[in-house]
């Protein structure tokens, strides 16, 4: 009982850290996703500085979004062993993604350092490219891995079916709004992008909040089960 506790504080505690860092992260450096002269952008006052603490904040939140995958799975995987080791490996794989785009906007920033400002079409290929694994992490492999996990937690109940009927929707929403941005039909940093990824937002928000302050609903209810399981014995 005190494990699990322990593991959900844990989790939820690494929920809310991809979120923080994310935020943080994209408050940072954001212009890297709608600027089109981000040379100009990095050369301004304190512009690399912000990135490189952005670029920092993506390598916690890798870090993060791997433990959320780790933690879950000797939770999960007492109800499908395959989902709970697919949620892990998705974590991972969405961390690593994250992580290589990272480089990138390092070395752009490096560049303009460097006194490379005139190198812009070179440093606007490498921000391009920290937008695209930006785009196939967040979108694509997060829309599958929240609904394997969610499918494990609707079914077992673990938590309230209303927090992972979240993730069932956010999930397939924020693959479809990244398969649309990236064939143009959307813009990456737009406003109809924002408003998909909330339901996710919330899945993940609700889901670390309730396993912080309240754990898992199985173990928790447990000891209640257990005792009245006691006293019909005894009554017997």
């Amino acid at each position: 009982m005190a494990t699990t506790r322990r593991s959900a504080i844990v989790i939820g505690a690494l929920y809310l850290t991809t979120h923080v860092t994310s935020v943080a992260g994209l408050a940072l450096y954001g212009p890297v996703l709608t600027s089109t002269a981000y040379a100009d952008y990095l050369a301004g006052p304190g512009a690399s500085a912000r990135a490189l603490v952005g670029g920092f904040l993506e390598v916690v939140l890798s870090l993060a979004i791997v433990g959320t995958g780790v933690a879950f799975y000797p939770v999960i995987r007492r109800f499908n062993e395959g989902k709970a080791l697919g949620y892990a490996g998705l974590r991972t794989l969405e961390a690593a993604v994250i992580a290589v785009g990272i480089t990138p906007l390092m070395a752009a920033v490096t560049l303009v350092q460097s006194g490379g400002v005139g190198d812009a079409a070179l440093i606007q290929a490498l921000a391009s490219f920290h937008n695209w694994t930006f785009l196939i992490g967040p979108s694509f492999v997060c829309g599958v891995n929240t609904v394997v996990l969610a499918t494990v937690l609707f079914r077992s109940r673990l938590v309230p079916r209303f927090i992972p009927a979240l993730g069932l929707v956010g999930g397939p929403l924020v693959f479809v709004s990244g398969l649309a941005q990236m064939f143009g039909a959307l813009p990456q940093a737009s406003t109809a992008a924002a408003l998909a990824a909330i339901p996710v937002f919330a899945w993940e928000v609700s889901l670390a909040l309730y396993l912080v302050f309240r754990g898992f609903r199985e173990f928790r209810d447990a000891p209640q089960r257990s005792t009245s399981a006691r006293t019909i014995a005894a009554q017997a």
